[in-house]
């Protein structure tokens, strides 16, 4: 057997060195092209079911969430609960804070629980001011920016009336940086942390036509992320950007969850088994895997169909508007 083993391995490794050169090449570079797919699968099958999540009580024993009143945001603050972190709700709706505050107290009696009511169109000091004097001597360990608003359907760039254009640029880009600098210095003290800003795939896995705004202040949300997580994370402080594509919120006009559309508690699930570990992250498995599907098209076919489905959903919302109107 060992004998009829070494012949068979003589006669492959003859056969290759009869070869003419750029078959040797060719093979050497299929077989490596060949390894780097298959070290890639395995890697993201770790990352995605295997990997460990962090013990986010290590970062503190508080977490601080914005816009947890609905979608992600909301499911984030329910699992934070889940495993045990106090909680810090900062949102615009009174009514709709206490109600989730209730729903949590109700399952997770032994959560502490502030609410900070903030209008992130509105006057955002103020609203900062509130934050840094109910955050005074709490311990804490996370923030989630998961504040952000889009366009209510797709339109052209001078389509964009100057309302939506100021608020889209003040709550995802003003907001998320004012809530970051106000909670940061407190993580600095204790030299431990975790920060979270929600970006979208509208900003990194292609381009975004007739969402322009949109996607270009989300692009600065992972920037931002990205510069943050090299300045501090010898400090103790884990920032990361999360790139989530459709998720089955109000907010995307999904009400059911897909194959390629988590439902916000699933998202959340997976987001938090993220936190502590790659500056920018696409935590749901399902969105990795339609991410590396994109990639491996041409682009420029990719901003053609992102084009059409975009003209496709203004057309439904223009209709909607003039049936408003004439109601």
């Amino acid at each position: 057997m060992c004998t009829l083993h070494a012949n068979m391995e003589n006669y492959f490794l003859n056969s290759l060195t009869c070869q003419p050169i750029w078959v040797l090449v060719l093979f050497t570079v299929g077989s490596i092209s060949v390894s780097k797919c298959f070290l890639s699968f395995l890697y993201r099958v770790y990352v995605n079911f295997l990997r460990p999540a962090k013990n986010l009580k290590k970062y503190g024993s508080w977490a601080l969430v914005t816009a947890p009143t609905d979608g992600i945001g909301k499911a984030f603050a329910f699992e934070l609960a889940r495993n045990g972190l106090n909680l810090v709700l900062v949102g615009r709706n009174p009514d709709k804070l206490k109600d989730v505050s209730d729903s949590i107290r109700a399952k997770y009696s032994e959560i502490l629980i502030k609410n900070i009511v903030m209008d992130f169109c509105g006057d955002l000091d103020e609203g900062v001011k509130r934050i840094q004097e109910a955050i005074e001597g709490l311990d804490v360990g996370i923030l989630i920016n998961n504040v952000g608003i889009s366009y209510p359907y797709a339109r052209y760039f001078h389509e964009v009336d100057e309302r939506l254009m100021m608020n889209l640029i003040k709550i995802n880009m003003e907001g998320t940086t004012k809530v970051t600098h106000a909670v940061l210095p407190g993580m600095l003290k204790r030299n431990k942390g975790a920060i979270v800003n929600i970006g979208s795939a509208a900003a990194n896995i292609c381009h975004s036509p007739l969402y322009s705004v949109y996607a270009a202040t989300k692009s600065y949300v992972d920037r931002f992320s990205r510069c943050l997580y090299d300045e501090y994370k010898k400090s103790g402080i884990d920032v990361q950007s999360q790139v989530p594509l459709y998720v089955a919120t109000k907010m995307a006009s999904i009400r059911n969850s897909l194959f390629f559309v988590p439902s916000s508690d699933d998202y959340a699930r997976a987001g938090l088994r993220s936190i502590g570990y790659e500056p920018r992250c696409t935590p749901y498995w399902t969105h990795s895997l339609y991410w590396k599907l994109i990639h491996s098209c041409p682009e420029s076919a990719i901003d053609e169909w992102r084009l059409r489905v975009g003209l496709k959903i203004r057309e439904r919302g223009q209709l909607k508007d003039a049936m408003k109107k004439k109601l």
